[in-house]
């Protein structure tokens, strides 16, 4: 994987699964239809949660969308609140995987933030109960929330700061500089992925990476004067 990955870290995201990665309550299958079972439980459960929410969810309603028996459940998880938090993990690591492929030919750091917002806008469109499950977890399971986003900024702020020693940004402040730029992906898909859809992915990357690279400062006067 490319060390431009917007919000990946120096990880192969999109070649290990959930269970490969963060086995719930150490039950992690190491069988390859394990796996493909444990792949349909977390998908449903996405479904489950993001159309019901957790509290109006339930072990039997994950079940029946992944077409597994409760006692199948039980072999992966103890409880709902397990599936959910494997689920927050299992979406982060979605993400960053989709972005990851997306940039990972990126020529340089600036690059590869203008395809990292439009891979997370295509991302989010194509997950729109994302949001809804991120943000419950912040009541729900406030340890997972935090994860979800620390690990993003972890791997955020290790690229810049491999950006930087390349020369290809500015050095600086890399972890404040990490949440804001986390800070501006969530919103942006909030606006553009869940609210509605009506810009261009790649027209909102370009908006987006011409604030990154030029800021907010007025343009100069050919020759560097004041107008």
């Amino acid at each position: 994987m490319s060390q431009h990955s917007s919000l990946a870290g120096g990880e192969d995201e999109q070649s290990a699964t959930a269970d490969e990665r963060d086995p719930a309550n150490g039950k992690a299958p190491k069988t390859d239809r394990g796996r493909k079972t444990l792949r349909k439980l977390l998908d449903a459960a996405a479904q489950e949660f993001g159309e019901r929410g957790f509290h109006e969810a339930s072990i039997a309603g994950v079940t029946s969308r992944a077409g597994a028996s409760i006692g199948t459940f039980y072999v992966y998880f103890d409880s709902k609140e397990a599936i959910f938090r494997a689920l927050v993990a299992d979406m982060g690591r979605l993400t960053r995987g989709w972005i990851a492929g997306r940039v990972k030919d990126a020529p340089d750091r600036l690059a590869a933030e203008r395809l990292g917002v439009a891979a997370f806008i295509e991302f989010v469109r194509a997950h729109k109960d994302l949001y809804r499950i991120i943000m419950e977890a912040q009541f729900v399971a406030e340890d997972a929330y935090r994860e979800y986003y620390t690990s993003f900024a972890a791997a955020y702020r290790r690229n810049l700061a491999e950006a930087a020693a390349k020369g290809e940004i500015r050095d600086g402040d890399h972890e404040e500089r990490a949440w804001a730029l986390l800070g501006m992906s969530v919103f942006l898909g909030l606006r553009y992925a869940v609210w509605s859809d009506d810009i261009v992915p790649a027209e909102i990357g370009a908006a987006v990476g011409d604030l990154i690279e030029n800021g907010l400062a007025p343009e100069k006067p050919p020759g560097g004067s004041k107008p």
